[in-house]
């Protein structure tokens, strides 16, 4: 009965085959597995490793180390010979053996290269496992190490390499470096933690049960592994929850978070939106819609991990909240809600509660704000952070170096000499880009201006610091309102009996929120949701009113017009502080002044202008305090080593 039951099974492998092979001749394709030897000569490899015995994923066997049998398989391992063939006699015994008590016993032999297995020996015995959909099959394998090269898919084997010698499971491969150490930090061990057998047997229960449901959603097509996507749903679900959800809830939960594997493929690139959109004055379609979705009034709910009597940040985010509720009148319904222990929880009680759009204020809320826009694809989720890799979530935030530049030509003007001291609060995305532009507006107004750097996150005591150095001025945190002038925010003069504030850039969180409000309600912001399915970043400045200037009454006459025609200029786009020549401080031309920076460009920016003395923090030197903020939004944070129980972005 078993050797009838191989032959038919042979006969559906046969179908599967030519099909393979027919379909990849169409498409301009390699129809047949592919020669190890005919791609790999002896420059592309660096040695060779014999790992034993071991059970290698069918899913990795691509190709046969030598051309011989070439034509007997389609590239899928499927046969293509014909039923009454030599070949198909041999194939079919082979498969009653795996029907029979005795099974396959003997393990194939097979090469490794770049993660995918080549065969040596044992071409039918992968062939027949795999039309059973065999998940693993025992193989000796010798692995062929690459030569080092800076090209994406060496540099992730060789990340690959050392993930192997610690989780032992060739299932556990991503398609760039890094992704390994978050995987771990996803699944609470330390960074180093060598796993035990029945820790790769529970990782393994959740791999399989995910991959089928990564595959019944097309994830081959997408260009990345299931290990990628994986990590994509760990940043909403814990690895217990995959666990345990059952088949349907699992697609469920991950076809809620697919737009993000999507992104992950493209490189987790973020659409950054440099100006609100102003609602049309008659009604399109999407506003229709959105009324009939939204009628009367909208729910907002203002999410906190800090009181505002505690914290500027939040009484400004607050004041914001404020200003919304002044300006929109009836249109909105207000809520706040503070969740420093539990954030999750406090966000499904604003949904609970009939949130329609949920805002979370600080940048530590991102883990919250991404698990609530999962679980609610109805919700408005918006996280008041920078270029964070989520479809589902809308970051943000505000374009500090506009007004940074208009300071520092008050600072240029208005020195006695030539050294001007600027306080930095972290190394994050946008801080780099608010340096430089401060450091080029003071050489505006004084050709020979030096910025000297102090960082908050390294020195608690930065701004004595610069001022005990002889600095005459010092530009230091900005004004988080736009209600007063503060001191010693902003750029104060250095006096004997402290600090006097002449000029302070500041935020104005009101109406960021009120032109998210009316976007939501006119329907202007789901323009971007057709930008090629990336995540979406708002990054405002001056011209949406999200940044100004306060400038000190004190301030001399010509400082104060040079101040208010900068403001509009930067405003109207008629000044752009980084359309000028620029070198860095290793000499490098950034620009000739012919280059255009785009948005994505100054937010990333990581080196510091030719005129600025100091440079970014290296994440060993910053304070405890400002380590958190710098994992969620450093420059330098894809390259920061997670740890145990990290936010993984």
């Amino acid at each position: 009965m078993s050797r009838q039951e191989a032959a038919t099974q042979y006969a559906e492998a046969l179908k599967t085959g030519r099909k393979t092979y027919k379909d990849r001749v169409l498409r301009g394709q390699y129809p047949y597995p592919q020669a190890l030897d005919e791609i790999l000569d002896d420059t592309m490899s660096a040695g060779q490793v014999d790992l034993g015995l071991l059970e290698i994923p069918t899913d990795r066997i691509t190709g046969t180390k030598t051309q011989g049998r070439r034509d007997a398989f389609a590239a899928d391992f499927m046969p293509l010979m014909p039923q009454n063939s030599e070949f198909a006699t041999k194939w079919i015994t082979l498969c009653a053996a795996h029907l029979s008590d005795e099974g396959i016993r003997e393990p194939v032999r097979c090469f490794e290269y770049l993660g995918r297995f080549y065969v040596q020996e044992g071409n039918k015995r992968v062939s027949v496992l795999k039309s059973y959909g065999a998940a693993s099959i025992p193989a000796h394998v010798t692995r062929i190490v690459p030569a080092w090269s800076a090209e994406p898919a060496v540099r992730a084997y060789y990340d690959f390499m050392h993930a192997y010698q610690l989780a032992g499971l060739y299932q556990v491969q991503f398609s760039r470096e890094g992704r390994f150490a978050k995987l771990q930090s996803a699944l609470g061990h330390e960074p180093e933690h060598v796993w035990n057998e029945a820790e790769r047997r529970s990782f393994l229960t959740g791999y399989w049960a995910f991959e089928k449901a990564f595959r019944k959603l097309g994830g081959e097509k997408l260009g990345v592994t299931v290990a990628d996507a994986m990590l994509v749903f760990l940043k909403v679900y814990t690895f217990e929850q995959l666990r345990a959800m059952p088949v349907s809830e699992l697609n469920k939960a991950l076809g809620a978070v697919w737009a993000d594997v999507r992104v992950s493929a493209q490189g987790e690139s973020v659409a950054v939106s440099t100006e609100a959109q102003e609602p049309d004055a008659e009604p399109g379609v999407i506003s229709r819609i959105v009324k009939t979705v939204f009628p009367g009034r909208l729910q907002l709910a203002f999410v906190s991990d800090r009181l505002p009597e505690k914290s500027d940040w939040a009484q400004a985010h607050d004041l914001g909240r404020q200003y919304v509720e002044a300006v929109m009148g009836e249109r909105v319904v207000c809520r706040t809600y503070y969740g420093a222990h539990n954030p999750e929880a406090v966000m499904e009680e604003a949904v609970r509660d009939g949130a329609q759009v949920v805002f979370g204020t600080t940048p530590s809320l991102i883990g919250a704000c991404r698990k609530l826009a999962a679980a609610h694809p109805d919700v408005r989720v918006l996280s008041c952070s920078i270029s964070m890799p989520y479809t589902g979530v809308r970051t943000y935030y505000s374009r500090i170096y506009e007004g940074k530049f208009v300071t520092g030509a008050i600072a240029g003007a208005l020195c006695r000499g030539d050294t001007i001291g600027y306080v930095a609060s972290n190394p994050i995305l946008g801080v780099p880009a608010a340096i430089n532009a401060f450091a080029l507006g003071a050489q505006l107004t004084n050709p020979n201006a030096k910025i000297r750097l102090c960082w908050s996150c390294v020195d608690e005591h930065a701004m004595d610091t610069l001022a005990k150095s002889g600095a005459p001025l010092i530009s230091n945190r900005d004004v988080p309102t736009p209600d007063r002038m503060c001191e010693p925010w902003g750029l104060c003069a250095v006096t004997d009996g402290g600090y006097r504030a002449v000029a302070s850039p500041y935020w104005h969180w009101g109406k960021v929120y009120e032109k998210l409000v009316r976007g939501i309600l006119s329907g202007s912001m789901d323009a971007m949701s057709a930008d090629g399915g990336r995540a979406v970043n708002y990054w405002w400045g001056m011209r949406s009113g999200a940044i100004g200037v306060l400038i000190d009454d004190a301030l001399p006459a010509g400082a104060r017009h040079l101040a208010n025609l900068l403001c509009r200029g930067v405003a109207d786009g008629s000044i752009l502080p980084f359309e000028r020549a620029i070198r860095s401080q290793d000499g490098t031309l950034r620009s000739d002044g012919t280059h255009f920076f785009p948005p994505e460009e100054i937010l990333r920016m990581d080196w510091l202008a030719e005129n600025v003395e100091g440079a970014l923090p290296e994440y060993g030197e910053l304070l405890p305090m400002s380590r958190g903020i710098v994992r969620l939004q450093g420059v330098y944070r894809d390259c920061i080593p997670p740890e145990k129980e990290d936010t993984i972005l």
